[in-house]
């Protein structure tokens, strides 16, 4: 009786290290989105509702990359404060990227603005909200009325490329099926 306890023993304290192991995964993995998806971070058409849209199509959370694809000497990714944003003041950035591509990682929750310094008055500035679990974000929830949650064409957007499923969704698969292995070796053993 005395080694089938200390077998669960065991087997407890090693299954509260693989779920700790996996919590630790799935908060420092976070997923990159394509700002702008195949259309990039250029001039909108169609004005600040372009970024707008895009971002209400999805959820930010700790963790996550932004990448801008833009021309170098084209255009920027800076980001800048909510008057900054507001106002299109390009002073004094937080940050300001001028080289494309741009990668900025969201590491804190709450609001994040970006623009492009130099064409941001035509609308090329993007509003976010990064929350810690998978509440919608995006700029201020859905989309104003007659407008679509479309990409600049007006077609819907695309689904996400083949590689860019979640890790977290992959971290927690791997978890999930790793667990019962490691259990019944341990038990076995």
């Amino acid at each position: 009786m005395e080694i089938m306890v200390t077998k669960f023993g065991s087997c407890a304290k090693l299954l509260l290290v693989c779920l700790l192991f996996a919590c630790v995964i799935e908060v420092s993995v976070g997923r990159t989105y394509t700002v702008g998806d195949s259309f990039g971070w250029q001039t909108p058409p169609n004005g600040a509702v372009t970024f707008s849209n895009w971002a209400n199509q999805h959820t930010f959370v700790v963790g996550d990359v932004l990448e801008f694809n833009f021309q170098t000497g084209v255009h920027t990714a800076a980001r800048v404060n909510k008057n900054a944003f507001d106002t299109c003041n390009t002073a004094n950035p937080i940050d300001n990227e001028t080289d494309g591509p741009a990668d900025f990682t969201l590491d804190t929750t709450g609001e994040y603005y970006f623009i492009c310094t130099i064409h941001c008055n035509q609308g090329q500035k993007l509003a976010i909200n990064v929350t810690s679990t998978g509440s919608p974000s995006g700029s201020g929830g859905s989309p104003s009325p007659g407008s679509s949650p479309a990409t600049p064409g007006g077609e819907l957007p695309p689904p996400p490329p083949s590689g860019s499923v979640s890790t977290r969704v992959v971290a927690t698969a791997s978890f999930v099926i790793l667990v019962p292995i490691v259990i019944i070796s341990v038990l076995l053993s």
